[in-house]
């Protein structure tokens, strides 16, 4: 019996590259070929990596071909939408001026995986899906379809401030504003507070998640652009009881918008890419790319979504308790209600 043992500066001459092949190889023959010499061995491993396909169904050395081999590159074909879109509720259809809102909802409704829909009162046209719009699919997500920000919610925020010391103060308030978040799309702080929300579990198993992590960081309590802002005013409550349990009266609130982010937006768009990549969506329909939530890619985009919109809340939280410090004083009740999301 031989008591050669294979190493893998051995199979690095004949071709082999680090990796798993060599590993395979190397057990492969310790396994199965044990009896024979070095020479032996080593010509049949040479023999296999010069021709790897002709070893695919041989019954020991299979394994090692097929991990030699490139995997095959299937093009997925391009799928085709419903014969007819599916019906779907309006809402407030007198409010909807956007006819292209009712050309994607139509869109949206003819997806091979699509279940039922709506469309709200304040509908207008967006990427994939129309803002405004809702869907109901079997077993698939559409990153395009919960949006760019992913879970950008709105947030309120009342104190037992008489609203008299709003208006003697606007310059204070401005100030505080521009101190405790920060606008614009890049908007981020030079020294950034730490969150909770920057020790989930998700930034350091889904690889996407990962990355961001550093910006996430920088990036914590601010509030970006566009329709996205921060401002205080006053707050009326007129009815009791009501959902906040507080008395009747006019309180100085908080009431912020904005979402995800930096992080929200990455993985946004890296899922679409994976999606049109994995399912060529149907012509005319190029946003609504869908994953297979029984697909690794699909399971890590739900993980990295919640994930987003965690992020998304305590980005607001993080604004909110700022404010408080600098007005010295607590909250009487907050709410907040999240869209963008699946």
């Amino acid at each position: 019996m031989s008591k050669f043992t294979l190493r893998g500066k051995d199979l690095l001459p004949l071709g082999f590259k680090q990796g798993r092949a060599i590993g395979i190889a190397i057990n492969v023959m310790q396994k199965h070929y044990p009896q024979i010499e070095r020479e032996q061995k080593l010509a049949l491993l040479a023999d296999l990596i010069a021709q790897p396909e002709t070893y695919l169904e041989h019954e020991i050395l299979g394994g090692i071909a097929r991990e030699l081999l490139p995997p095959v590159q299937l093009s997925p074909a391009r799928i085709d939408l419903l014969p007819a879109h599916l019906p779907y509720s309006i809402f407030g259809a007198e409010h909807i001026e956007e006819e292209g809102a009712i050309d994607q909802m139509k869109m949206a409704m003819s997806l091979p995986v699509t279940l039922g829909g709506a469309l709200m009162p304040d509908a207008h046209q967006g990427y994939g899906l129309p803002i405004g719009g809702v869907l109901a699919t079997r077993n698939a997500v559409i990153p395009f379809g919960v949006g760019v920000d992913i879970g950008c919610r709105m947030c309120l925020t009342v104190y037992d401030i008489a609203p008299s010391y709003l208006g003697g103060h606007l310059d204070r308030f401005k100030q505080y504003l521009n101190e405790h978040t920060r606008f614009g799309p890049g908007g981020e702080f030079e020294q950034p507070m730490d969150d909770e929300i920057l020790s989930h579990a998700a930034f350091s198993e889904i690889g996407i998640a990962k990355k961001l992590h550093e910006k996430a960081a920088r990036q914590i309590g601010s509030s970006g652009g566009g329709n996205h802002f921060v401002e205080f005013g006053v707050v009326e409550i007129a009815d009791e009881p009501n959902e906040l349990n507080l008395p009747k009266g006019n309180y100085i609130g908080i009431l912020s918008h904005s979402g995800a982010r930096g992080l929200g937006a990455t993985i946004a768009n890296h899922s679409t890419n994976l999606a049109v990549a994995q399912c060529p969506p149907p012509k005319g329909a190029p946003h609504l790319a869908w994953l297979d939530l029984d697909s690794e890619s699909g399971q890590a985009y739900r993980i990295a979504m919640n994930l987003a919109g965690d992020y998304a809340s305590a980005c607001h939280h993080h604004i909110h308790r700022r404010l408080a410090r600098a007005l010295g004083c607590k909250p009487l009740a907050t709410v907040e209600n999240h869209h963008n999301f699946a």
